[in-house]
């Protein structure tokens, strides 16, 4: 029988002390916020998937766990499709991803859950930082057609005319270009091919996807492994989780959108470009169309969001309660301010409320 959740005590002092025994990891990680979690429920679930989202869960994770000293909640950032994979083999609770179940794995989720169906539950927003490392080079804008050339292997060196377009008046170094992509099936990939394919036009012939697939470069395991790459090579660049380039100290390019505007990343302006997302799922599942090719003023255009998948029926009912009182917290406004610090957006709270009221009916 699954254990009724309980309501919390105004204090929650006991935060702080535990939160002070995390493990090791970024500064940033190193304290989890005071407050915000509504109510607890003992037991054990674990999860997997999405590098992108580590960081945020782990933060989500110290703090429901100090409020909640009865619960274990355990998340492995194994990447995307691993994590969807595991969730259809039945391993864990739920599966962090940052690319959908595609229509052939669909109902492979929807037959794990018991035929009813594996929902999308969009839980914070990443923004996907293009991260260098290149000595003498101070800011860097790039367009998406220069990005393109980059990653495609057509500019060679830190001061091919593309860059140069972009950048005028800036004096590159004409040091070799080293880019980094994704070895494992990943989300933030395909949000980055995504991208690409919306706004580059003939200067990218590879498609989106959660695999790489243009030719060279050096290949790295999830966003951590990205950023080790970029920060240890110089002429480098790469594609990854925002919070991954901040605490590593990388730079990141302004990127061009297609309202002609080189955007800096911050939460504001990755903000504006998920502003315009629509839900496209059915019923509970609250998967979200992005408009990459966006025209909105003052947005950066290459964001991900990162989705918690779980069954909207079906979980086993010794964890039910569980994950419904941690992915409570998850989507509340505490829990998504919770990880702006870290380099995450909230989602906007139109769609907040809908993944909360979702999270409250799973059965």
């Amino acid at each position: 029988m699954a254990h009724r959740p309980r309501t919390l005590p105004a204090a929650l002092a006991l935060v702080a002390a535990l939160a002070a025994c995390a493990p090791d990891g970024p500064a940033a990680l190193q304290s989890a916020p005071l407050g915000g979690v509504q109510s607890c429920a003992p037991g054990a679930i674990t999860g997997q998937g999405s590098s992108a989202q580590a960081n945020a869960v782990n933060i989500w994770i110290r703090s429901y766990q100090a409020a909640c000293p009865d619960a274990a909640i355990e998340y492995g950032s194994i990447g995307s499709g691993a994590g969807l994979r595991a969730f259809i083999a039945g391993t864990g609770d739920f599966a962090g991803t940052d690319a959908l179940l595609t229509a052939e794995d669909q109902p492979k989720a929807d037959e794990r859950c018991g035929q009813a169906p594996a929902i999308h539950l969009p839980m914070v927003v990443g923004p996907v930082a293009l991260a260098y490392n290149v000595a003498g080079l101070g800011d860097l804008r790039l367009s998406p057609a220069t990005i393109a050339r980059i990653f495609a292997g057509t500019a060679k060196a830190w001061n091919d005319p593309a860059i140069a377009a972009d950048n005028p008046g800036a004096t590159l170094p004409p040091t070799p270009i080293k880019t980094v992509h994704r070895a494992d099936s990943s989300g933030t990939t395909n949000s980055f091919t995504s991208f690409l394919a919306a706004t580059a036009g003939g200067d990218w012939s590879f498609g989106s996807g959660t695999s790489w697939k243009a030719p060279g470069g050096e290949e790295r395991r999830g966003n951590a492994g990205m950023a080790a790459a970029v920060t240890q090579t110089d002429g480098a660049i790469g594609y990854m989780e925002w919070s991954y380039a901040q605490a590593n100290n990388l730079d990141t390019a302004k990127v061009g959108n297609s309202a002609g505007q080189f955007v800096e990343l911050t939460n504001q302006a990755a903000g504006r470009a998920v502003a315009t997302a629509e839900v496209s799922g059915a019923g509970g599942d609250l998967r979200l169309a992005l408009d990459y090719d966006t025209t909105t003023q003052d947005a950066y255009p290459v964001v991900l969001v990162t989705y918690e998948v779980v069954c909207a029926k079906g979980t086993r009912p010794a964890s039910l309660d569980l994950v419904k009182g941690f992915l409570a917290y998850t989507s509340s406004p505490a829990g998504q301010q919770a990880v702006t610090r870290l380099g995450y957006t909230p989602l906007p709270e139109e769609i907040r409320a809908r993944v909360a009221t979702t999270v409250s009916a799973l059965g």
